[in-house]
């Protein structure tokens, strides 16, 4: 069996498949840069118990980070507690089975070059990947499954977190879908703000992407807060939330 691990700004998330490729068992960490391998090692594996997943039985292991002080530890994760040498997504020789067209290709995100992989894989293309995550993120693949370049936005939490910072009078807020746009009170007037701000976004950057790229796309959302916005726009085709694990899946196939 593989894991899969997916370290993010924010969370880290572990995934476990078996050999046909089916997710067995899925946790989240936070992403703390002070936590060592055997304070993942003791987390994780108490998580796959409970899952009665047998850690004896994880033969490989890959990691995509955007973090760069948690990859020493969770590649000592996977060499100490389940003894194998990690792929690492960007790592050279690692085959990603796309061509970056970019002028700096090893500036890409990892996590944006696997989720290309998985939605070229999954959907075709052309496609346009839109990751709600720390970053809001726009990742254009072109009909022939290379990466193309994209956008970055601040993430909708990022942004909340801005406003309850630089104005004093304005509260942290959760967000979520307002019944109507014009608030009647501060609270309803940040969300509307965030919620229906972000929609704008999406559908204002899909449209220009697409007229700039000169064809119809389908267009994937991926994250936690992808479910969120897919229900009030046409632009998004679906939600993918396994997407990134689905992409690290397929570029240790490819690499086995």
């Amino acid at each position: 069996m593989l894991l899969a691990i997916d370290s993010g700004n924010t969370n880290t998330v572990f995934a476990v498949f078996d050999d046909a490729g089916d997710i067995l068992g899925e946790w989240r960490s936070s992403s703390d840069n002070y936590r060592t391998a055997d304070e993942f090692g003791v987390w994780l594996l108490q998580l796959m118990a409970i899952s009665d997943i047998d850690p004896k039985s994880i033969s490989a292991t890959i990691i995509a980070s955007v973090v760069p002080a948690n990859l020493f530890d969770l590649k000592t994760l996977c060499r100490k507690y389940f003894h194998n040498e990690p792929v690492v997504v960007g790592d050279s020789g690692v085959n990603l089975g796309l061509d970056v067209l970019m002028d700096q290709p090893e500036e890409v995100g990892a996590d944006r070059l696997v989720n290309a992989v998985a939605a070229h894989a999954r959907y075709g293309g052309p496609l346009i990947v839109v990751d709600f995550g720390t970053a809001t993120t726009f990742d254009v693949v072109d009909g022939n499954g290379s990466y193309c370049g994209g956008v970055i936005a601040p993430g909708v939490n990022l942004s909340l977190e801005a406003l309850h910072m630089a104005a004093a009078k304005l509260p942290r807020v959760a967000i979520g879908r307002p019944e109507r746009v014009i608030g009647k009170g501060t609270i309803e007037a940040m969300q509307s703000g965030i919620y229906w701000g972000y929609v704008s976004l999406v559908e204002g950057i899909v449209g220009r992407i697409s007229e700039e790229f000169g064809e119809q796309m389908n267009v994937i959302a991926t994250g936690g807060l992808a479910p969120l916005f897919v229900q009030s726009t046409e632009s998004i085709e679906s939600a993918d939330p396994e997407l990134t694990l689905r992409g690290l899946h397929a570029i240790y196939i490819l690499n086995k």
